[in-house]
């Protein structure tokens, strides 16, 4: 029950003869409404024993004067305290390898996380290859890149079971931003497909200090470049603790933003399935710029990439489909991608098809690990926009599966420390000639799906890699491209599919999907930055819409109860029409004050027109002369209007979360205008932060306590006894005042 139920349940009727003052009617009713409105109040405070019910009192808690200055010195010397033990655990958050491995449980959890991490370096080995080119980069690069984050995520990581490593959204952007330097800086980008995983002689160069760096040499300083400054920005998130940031990236916005940048990466790796030598299309239409180049060069279409291509995908739709499907009964997925790479590999190998069919091939991947070398610090002011959205997106995927996960198995992560994990996971591997990494949603559900328990097997994903790495590499010389094309078509499967879920979502909610729409279509038709950036201001905009014009409603109360809902929503609430009670379900500010007012006056009175019609019905009367006595006297005849039947307005402030000045001066407003024709105003149920602003807004003076209530009961309560304490008698229909 209620606080202000308490000692009470229903009012009973006041008897007007029983301790209350009788008014006799008004002389001038027009005239005195709004004097005698304003006065009530204090009268009826006054009188103590007219209350029939206590009113509820709560006393603030007195707010303490924080000097800045000292609040931040305060901090600081929190801050830059230095002991044993906050250097310990200084040293244990940064790096929770140090918790959580000597705790290890080797019988429970080793088992699992040698399958999970065997099972995802398989994997992640044709992945990595594949994505490379997405990047615009040799496929050794892509090795390099899955090496480093599984062991820097191993260090520094909280989440159990996330797969760091290479994703594709983020590929797409390196390469576009990696194509537009290749062609800033002289290269020739006809010849990119051919170029690329081989020497670059046949790649022309203008005047350019970068001349001592081949095509290939470029493309990865560009894509060390940009993973370093992305990486920068995620550390300087999570130093200045701004990851609210990624809040402004619904589920709704990225899975629109993911779908969309699938049908760019789809677009972009076509040519590889056709075997033909484009340039790689960027900038706004990028989409609709290469599939016209497509179209155009079909005829020169490679009929030994085409048919590999279509055998690929015979083999791994289905088998993917098939994993899927019998997850639950499979112990460990079936590695197709590497089956497929294998036998392509040797397929094209035996059969001399580059000799034969002049196809597309990866061409000689080194082994071992290049000199680490400095990212070009020249090519910063270059890169830096592009790597804002970036780091965001890797930022805002990693912290939205690890918090996932971890709900689902009942532990907990740290967000900072993700951020941090994650932009060293892209900071440290730029030295060493890799491109940006995120956590990936297909390959973390096959990590968890596999058995993994704790972060120990990234080590064991990282060993696959090493393995690979320091022998197997070359063996993938004659692997064709398109191949490799066809693997990373196929993971977009999951994205692409997004568009069953469209009808639930509907019915769920329609603004979401409207935001997915939009979201995709731009990323997909203009760019994937900009489509971001319209995703992200489409769905503010739509929040700020849902407050320009939220649900509004008039509400009656629950027979034999103390509640009060929505009339609108629900059957059997009892209503009093001269106590009308309104609710406004969102914030009140300058974006909505007019909506608040127009939809107030439609739902209860519009004293607007109200006083405007007594003013037309005034000037319908005309003076008279009336002697009395002898004596001429002049008599002002005014039409005392009928009296109104509502005399109280509630407005249900529960689902107001703030004010801003404009609020405050419409409130103001609406109460001047009502208590002008007589109809007093209350406020209930207002949360702390309205009643500062009223207060700082001087709605109401202290002793004006009777405007303010917290509940909507209590309200009412007092609005009928007040208008029974009155004891308004009905004035005629005409009434004479003389002068």
């Amino acid at each position: 029950m209620s606080l202000e139920s308490k000692g009470r349940r229903v009012l009973p009727p006041r008897d007007p003869g029983e301790g209350s003052v009788q008014c006799s009617p008004p002389s001038r009713t027009h005239l005195g409404l709004e004097r005698e409105s304003s006065t009530d109040f204090k009268q009826f405070e006054a009188n103590d024993q007219c209350r029939p019910y206590p009113r509820i009192h709560m006393e603030p808690q007195e707010k303490s004067n924080i000097n800045f200055k000292q609040f931040v010195i305060k901090k600081l010397r929190k801050s830059c305290q230095c002991n044993p033990s906050k250097a310990k655990n200084t040293i244990f958050g940064f790096l929770p390898v140090l918790h959580w491995l000597p705790k290890y449980d080797l019988k429970k959890n080793i088992l699992g996380d040698l399958m999970s991490g065997l099972i995802v370096g398989i994997l992640l080995v044709p992945q990595s290859i594949a994505y490379s080119l997405l990047a615009g980069q040799e496929p050794i690069y892509g090795l390099y890149t899955s090496f480093f984050a599984s062991i820097i995520y191993f260090l520094l990581g909280t989440s159990h079971h996330i797969s760091v490593g290479i994703f594709g959204i983020l590929c797409l952007m390196i390469g576009e931003v990696v194509e537009r330097e290749l062609h800033k800086a002289g290269y020739d980008t006809a010849h990119i497909a051919s170029s690329l995983g081989m020497t670059s002689h046949g790649s022309t160069l203008d005047q350019t200090p970068y001349r001592i760096c081949d095509r290939s040499c470029y493309a990865i300083t560009v894509g060390s470049t940009i993973t370093f400054i992305a990486g920068v920005y995620q550390v300087a998130m999570g130093f200045f603790q701004v990851g609210f940031v990624s809040i402004y990236l619904s589920d709704a916005l990225l899975s629109g933003f993911v779908t969309g940048a699938s049908f760019t990466i789809l677009t972009s790796q076509a040519k590889y399935l056709l075997g033909l030598n484009l340039p790689r299309s960027n900038g706004v239409g990028s989409l609709i710029t290469t599939w016209i180049n497509i179209f155009r060069n079909i005829h020169k279409t490679n009929l030994c990439d085409l048919c590999t291509s279509f055998l690929c995908l015979l083999v791994l739709l289905p088998t993917k489909e098939l994993n899927e499907h019998f997850k639950s009964k499979l112990k460990a997925p079936i590695p197709t991608e590497l089956i497929v790479i294998v036998a392509a590999t040797l397929a094209s190998h035996f059969g001399k098809l580059n000799e034969k069919y002049n196809i597309s091939i990866a061409g000689h991947i080194p082994t071992g690990f290049m000199p680490p070398k400095a990212p070009d610090w020249n090519l910063i002011p270059s890169v830096a926009i592009d790597a804002i959205a970036i780091s965001i997106i890797g930022f805002a995927i990693t912290v939205s599966l690890s918090e996932m996960f971890a709900k689902k198995h009942g532990y907990t992560v740290k967000a900072n420390q993700e951020m941090y994990a994650i932009g060293l996971c892209n900071i440290i591997p730029s030295f060493f000639h890799c491109f940006t990494t995120s956590a990936a949603l297909a390959k973390t559900l096959v990590k968890e799906s596999t058995g993994c328990q704790t972060q120990l097997s990234s080590v064991v994903t990282a060993l696959v890699l090493l393995l690979v790495l320091l022998v197997i590499a070359p063996l993938f010389y004659s692997l064709q491209k398109s191949v490799l094309g066809v693997i990373t078509i196929v993971n977009l499967r999951g994205a692409l599919c997004k568009f069953r879920d469209l009808p639930k979502m509907w019915r769920v909610s329609r603004v979401d999907t409207v935001i997915w729409f939009i979201t995709m279509l731009s990323s997909a038709l203009i760019s994937t930055e900009i489509g971001l950036l319209i995703g992200v201001c489409f769905s503010m905009f739509c929040v700020i819409l849902r407050t320009q014009k939220p649900k509004i409603s008039l509400l009656g109360s629950v027979e034999e109860s103390e509640l009060f809902e929505s009339m609108s929503a629900y059957k059997n609430l009892q209503d009093k029409p001269d106590i009308k009670i309104f609710r406004f379900v969102a914030p009140l500010y300058y974006i909505n004050k007019e909506y608040f007012k127009s939809a107030l006056y439609k739902k209860t009175v519009n004293p607007i027109l109200v006083k405007a019609a007594w003013k037309k019905a005034a000037k319908k009367i005309k003076k008279e002369t009336v002697t009395f006595s002898g004596v001429q006297d002049e008599v002002s005849v005014q039409l005392s209007h009928d009296p109104l039947e509502l005399h109280t307005i509630v407005i249900d402030c529960s689902a107001i979360q703030f004010l801003d000045t404009a609020g405050i001066h419409t409130l103001k407003e609406v109460r001047r205008d009502y208590e002008a024709i007589g109809i007093r105003v209350l406020l209930a149920q207002c949360n702390p932060s309205v009643r500062d602003s009223l207060a700082w807004g001087e709605y109401c003076k202290k002793e004006d306590d009777n405007l303010l209530f917290y509940s909507v009961y209590e309200a009412v309560a007092f609005a009928e006894e007040l208008q029974n304490h009155k004891g308004i008698c009905t004035p005629n229909s005409l009434s004479l005042s003389t002068e």
